[in-house]
């Protein structure tokens, strides 16, 4: 068993409880206990104008769990990049994947000190296996890519399953979105995939969507599925494709599925030649 934290510094002075963050925010809408008043004023603004987010958050988790379930049972990757990890969550990708081959590596990133102050409990590696955790911002790909942690636990000249889920659309476009997650994927051996999802404009109240893209509830965009499409331009899309995530293969999951309308999450999983 390997484990390694890297980019660590003292997190209590970096914790700015007075402005919400999403990985905190996720948590209060998942049900957690990892946040704060900021977090979770930010969190009921939201479910004001679109009370379904609890439904969207649990779906989008979910679709991260199937999504990793398959890639490591049916096409073989032993190897996971998940950025934007946010606050642990039972089960975290390493428990899923490393159920299935204990000898799976997993590489954890995320910007929230609240995240790097729960690092353990993404540490708790099979003893085949090896889990690390980067303390980085995805807006800097290069310095993820070149962080010692991740070089001594993946080897990027073999597959990796790259993970951006329910992230990227906290990159307004000033932020070269497209850029960042294309630069990943072109560091990735061919034979990886991508397992992301974006929440998006369609189907969403014009209000929400006025409020995110103003910036009311921090820097980000929501995006429409054309949009959605060019993150995943290149590379083949697994069945079904560019789906909500509550659909992408979502049998045995509790019926009936939310609608589209409540969830307002394009998922898909795509595989690099």
């Amino acid at each position: 068993m390997e484990t390694a934290v890297s980019g660590a510094s003292d997190w209590t002075e970096r914790v700015d409880t007075t402005v919400a963050h999403p990985a905190r925010r996720y948590d209060y809408w998942l049900g957690g206990k990892d946040n704060f008043a900021a977090d979770r004023e930010s969190g009921d603004a939201i479910a004001a104008a679109f009370p379904h987010i609890r439904t969207a958050v649990v779906e989008n988790r979910a679709f991260l769990r199937r999504a990793v379930r398959d890639l490591v049972r049916d096409h073989g990757i032993r190897q996971f990049l998940d950025i934007g990890t946010g606050i642990p969550t039972s089960p975290n990708v390493h428990e899923i994947v490393q159920g299935v081959a204990p000898e799976s590596r997993v590489v954890y990133v995320d910007n929230d000190p609240i995240v790097l102050a729960h690092a353990r409990a993404l540490l708790t590696s099979s003893p085949e296996g090896a889990t690390a955790y980067v303390d980085a911002d995805l807006r800097e790909p290069e310095r993820i890519l070149a962080d010692p942690a991740l070089r001594s636990t993946v080897d990027l000249s073999k597959p990796v399953a790259l993970i951006l889920v329910a992230v990227v659309h906290f990159l307004p476009d000033e932020d070269d979105a497209h850029g960042i997650v294309r630069r990943l994927v072109d560091a990735l051996a061919p034979g990886s995939y991508l397992v992301f999802s974006h929440a998006t404009t369609d189907g969403l109240a014009p209000e929400l969507t006025a409020q995110i893209q103003a910036g009311r509830h921090g820097p980000g965009k929501l995006r429409d599925r054309a949009e959605f499409a060019q993150f995943v331009g290149g590379l083949e899309l697994l069945e079904p494709g560019i789906v909500s995530v509550a659909e992408w293969r979502s049998a045995g999951e509790p019926e009936p599925r939310p609608t589209f309308d409540q969830v307002a999450v394009w998922g898909a999983v795509a595989y690099k030649r």
